[in-house]
């Protein structure tokens, strides 16, 4: 699945994976800097809590895009793939400028929203200039290949992690989240490994990745962003590993970015601001 067609990389919008636990009340950072990239408090955002099974998840962001200042936020509840089909809640994405994905169980995401036209609109819309953002199990969900679950470690193994399907916003990259919390380093390994095409961005809590068009981004928050680049991998052993033996890999290139610390898809060049 690659990123809806367009016409010019300068009129998509942005993508926005955070790492989950973004700071909400006291310096909500990233919001803010969402809200600023999409227009300003006059922006209308909509706010899909699908991969939540908690029933307040979505009126708890709605709520706090509103003490932000913005005037438009509605939570859009997408439960069932019945749902993702028709009716106003997708009429109101033709009029977003921001959509905003909450965190849960991603595979609650591409479960229900896979493939659907909700799914379909969020692509074309942002191809057009619409920017997504997605915190935690939302983050994961946007790219072409999904991070759909694994076990922690930072050694890769075979069978460390399970790949999905994803929204498939960018086939740039592979993102992880909760990262260093949850220490994560082996399974975004693994999952590059398979196939060390996409560069891999793990994101710690309240951190960030601005991802411009063009699949060039700007860290923003309190963490890091590990940035994986395995497109001079020289050596692997994955092919002949079995499960739960280690995986070797060889020259696979690691950055570790902070707050205004930049990385360029093209050059694969990393830079501390």
């Amino acid at each position: 699945m690659s990123p809806s067609n367009n016409t010019s990389h300068a009129d998509r919008g942005y993508i926005i994976p955070i790492g989950g636990a973004e700071e909400k009340f006291h310096n909500p950072e990233i919001l803010d800097r969402f809200v600023e990239v999409c227009g300003g408090k006059e922006a209308r955002i909509g706010i899909i809590p699908t991969a939540s099974e908690l029933k307040d998840t979505g009126r708890n962001y709605e709520k706090l895009f509103r003490k932000i200042g913005i005037s438009h936020a509605q939570v859009l509840p997408f439960e069932s793939r019945e749902e993702c089909e028709s009716g106003g809640d997708l009429e109101y994405i033709e009029k977003c400028d921001g959509v905003f994905l909450t965190g849960g169980n991603q595979l609650r995401l591409s479960t229900t929203l896979g493939g659907t036209a909700v799914a379909q609109l969020i692509r074309r819309r942002h191809a057009e200039g619409m920017h997504v953002a997605g915190t935690s199990a939302g983050a994961a969900f946007m790219p072409e290949h999904m991070i759909a679950g694994g076990r922690e470690g930072s050694t890769p193994s075979p069978d460390m992690v399970t790949m999905a399907p994803g929204l498939g916003l960018t086939n740039k990259f592979i993102i992880d989240q909760h990262f260093r919390q949850r220490d994560r380093l082996g399974r975004l390994l693994t999952s590059l490994a398979y196939n060390p095409f996409a560069v891999g961005i793990g994101l710690d809590e309240d951190t960030a990745a601005f991802i411009k068009p063009g699949d060039n981004f700007e860290v923003v928050g309190s963490g890091g962003i590990t940035v994986i680049d395995p497109r001079n991998l020289s050596y692997s052993s994955m092919d002949r590993a079995r499960r739960g033996e280690p995986v070797s890999l060889i020259d696979v290139k690691l950055h570790i970015l902070i707050a205004g610390g930049r990385f360029e898809i093209e050059s694969r060049l990393a830079s501390p601001e």
